[in-house]
């Protein structure tokens, strides 16, 4: 850089200097530039434009995409930012500590938001002037004094035996039996579950490959039964899609997150179970595995939780078995 500096000043005054001038100069700038360090600028911004906001927050987005972060976790970061900004009205480098809290006061009081909806604002916020201070686009991280906020834990309700079991009698089709079974056997995210191909799946080992977020690859195995419902339902179909799961009627497309968490739910209305939706399935399934003995890591192995803690906060331990167990070691 700094080469290219002494090389553009030479050529710039070339034309008004003499031999003897020009090599006077350029003795100089060598020995004027000796012990300088010259740093390229990163792209300017015009401070007085609000707009700059939106291309920092675009650079952010884009430095998550690189480091795979998923579609849907980057669109949550844009809009949760930007209702930030548009609401501050200040350019990031100005937008204090203060100013974020009033944000989250007033965003929990207008809608009457949880403790850890606020929370989750607070650590993408945090992610965001974190990422500027470490791009020296700002001095300081005004979300560093902005503590965790505290919530108690919730013990999340999961599916008892009997009401997978009325689930299971109330479908009336093989496809939303099939589908039933295998959220319940692996315990697989719904995302997972719409992108699974038929040949995703190894009816021999009674296992099948999914993508979770990251694009991270795992394998996943479901039982016996799992294994009849989907043979039966793909002897069924009359199509040549690929994916395993498609809609009823013609052109049979994939089914899509939508589709099946809809269906779901008018699965449990129907059948009278209460609030069902896919991710019930999931945190089921941990929760029995812990039950039965599973060790916490092979949990973590089927869930595809980076995080040991995340296992954790899915498997919610049996209440009656707490009970027996303090009737066994304690009275």
């Amino acid at each position: 850089m700094k080469t290219k500096l002494i090389s553009d000043i030479q050529n710039n005054m070339k034309p008004f200097l003499n031999q003897g001038q020009y090599l006077k100069l350029t003795k100089t700038l060598l020995n004027l530039f000796k012990d300088i360090e010259i740093i390229e600028k990163k792209e300017t911004f015009d401070l007085n434009d609000l707009n700059s906001n939106k291309k920092l927050l675009n650079l952010f987005l884009s430095a998550k995409h690189v480091e795979g972060r998923s579609k849907k976790t980057i669109s949550y970061y844009k809009s949760t930012v930007e209702k930030m900004m548009d609401n501050i009205k200040k350019r990031v480098d100005n937008i204090t500590t203060d100013d974020l809290r009033s944000y989250l006061t007033d965003f929990r009081k207008k809608r009457n938001s949880s403790k850890i909806t606020i929370d989750n604002l607070r650590r993408i916020f945090s992610s965001f002037f974190s990422w500027l201070e470490d791009e020296d686009y700002i001095l300081k991280n005004p979300v560093r004094r902005i503590h965790r906020v505290k919530s108690g834990r919730v013990v999340k309700d999961v599916l008892t035996d009997e009401s997978l079991e009325i689930l299971r009698d109330s479908c009336e089709e093989i496809r939303d039996l099939a589908m039933v079974e295998l959220l319940s056997s692996t315990g697989i995210r719904v995302g997972e579950l719409v992108n699974l191909n038929i040949n995703d799946i190894n009816f021999y080992e009674r296992e099948c490959v999914v993508f979770g977020k990251g694009e991270s690859e795992r394998i996943v195995y479901f039982d016996a039964k799992t294994k009849i419902h989907l043979m039966k339902y793909l002897e069924s179909r009359s199509d040549d899609n690929p994916a395993l799961f498609v809609s009823f009627k013609k052109p049979y497309l994939r089914l899509g997150i939508n589709g099946v968490e809809t269906r779901i739910r008018k699965l449990g209305k129907k059948a009278n179970v209460g609030r069902v939706h896919p991710h019930k399935f999931r945190r089921t399934m941990a929760t029995l595995a812990i039950d039965k003995g599973m060790p916490i890591e092979q949990v973590q192995k089927l869930l595809g939780h980076v995080q040991i803690d995340t296992t954790m906060q899915y498997a919610m331990v049996n209440q009656n078995n707490v009970k027996i167990a303090h009737r066994k070691f304690i009275c």
